[in-house]
Parts: structure tokens; sequence; C-alpha cells
């Protein structure tokens, strides 16, 4: 699994606070032309530059600053798992101690077989898991393995509560595929042709 989706995050981390500026048209171009992914092209950016007819040192600044701001969230490869060949998953969901939460699911985000790392907060008396990690593999029994692995290296940091009827781990395992997509800005021809057909509805007064 690339190592460049492999990363740990946290949601008690501290953020930015979000920039609330609209977006300039210019902006809003770069987003039309971006929501599906960069141009599959050796260089995105300079293709981005000529559509935008603006400089690639311009496009990159853009970039930075949408990021910044949090409009982008994040520029990141999304393989096709299941078309490479990882038809299993698993979330393996986690009671680690909470003060060594954060050194361990860095640890476990670095793994190879795991593609995303979390932390987030209990949902106790039914939910004690506090640390999630998706694992892939080509069978059951890889995730399984995987599942394992990740268990010894949490070994020392796991909640073992023999009294009481919580596991320590578990792994959820994917039952049908669901398109995932972020939020999308209307094209302006199809956001023209919705306000025109609102006026149209409109009941005469």
């Amino acid at each position: 699994m690339s190592d460049s989706i492999c990363r740990f995050s946290s949601q008690s981390a501290e953020s930015p606070e979000q920039d609330k500026r609209e977006l300039s048209p210019l902006e809003r171009r770069y987003v039309l032309l971006t929501q599906d992914g960069l141009p599959l092209v050796a260089q995105p950016y300079h293709a981005l530059a000529q559509q935008l007819e603006i400089s690639v040192d311009q496009v990159l600044a853009m970039t930075e600053d949408l990021l910044a701001r949090g409009v982008i969230r994040r520029i990141a490869a999304v393989p096709n798992h299941y078309k490479l060949g990882y038809r299993f998953n698993g979330m393996t969901v986690w009671d680690v101690r909470d003060d060594a939460a954060h050194e361990f699911g860095e640890a476990v985000g670095k793994l190879d077989f795991v593609s995303h790392c979390y932390l987030r907060p209990r949902h106790l008396p039914h939910w004690n898991y506090n640390l999630f990690a998706m694992v892939h593999g080509r069978s059951e029994s890889d995730i399984k393995q995987y599942r394992a692995q990740i268990k010894q290296l949490l070994a020392e940091v796991l909640h073992n509560q023999p009294d009481n009827a919580l596991k320590s781990n578990d792994m959820l395992t994917s039952t049908r595929i669901l398109k995932k997509t972020g939020l999308r800005l209307k094209k302006q021809a199809q956001a023209t042709k919705n306000s025109t057909k609102s006026v149209q509805n409109k009941p005469a007064e």
C-alpha cells in the first residue's frame, strides 16, 4: 500500500481557524477544474495554469492559499484498491490507553498495509474503541494476519479487562462499496438553469 496515503490523524489535534472568505471567480474556476481530481498528465499544475490563463507559480500559490483556508482539505493519491486486487477490507478498532494513543497511533499508521489511521472519542458504555486502522488485503487471511500484527504492536497499551464484556479490539469488514465524493460546486450553466427554473416556478403574486 502506498505510503503516501498512510497517515495517522487525531480529532483532538488543534486546527487553525478556517478563513471564511468567499471564493473569487478565479478560485471558483480552479475548484471546478479540480474537484473531480487533478488532470492526469505529467505536469497537472502546468495544465491548470494553461486553462486558467495564469502562471504555474500563481496556480501553486493559489493551491497553498486554498489549503491554508481549508477550502482544499488535502491533496493525495486515491488508488482504487479493488482494481489493484485488494478486495478484502477491515476497519480494525482498538481500545488503547489514552496516554499512549498518539505514539502508538503513529506507529500503526506507518504500517504498509494500513491506509487510514485515526483517533476518535469513545462512546461508552457500548463503544470503547479510540483507535481506528483500516487494512486492505488480497484475501480474508491477509486482513486477519494484519490485525494480528497490529495487536502485537499494541500489546502493551491495550486495555485488557477480563471482567468486562467489552473487548480490547475488533474488526469491521466491508459488505458493499459506496462511492465517496466530497462537496461539489455546480457548474455555472447548471446553476443558472436551476435558478431560471426556480423563477419560472414561482407563483404569481
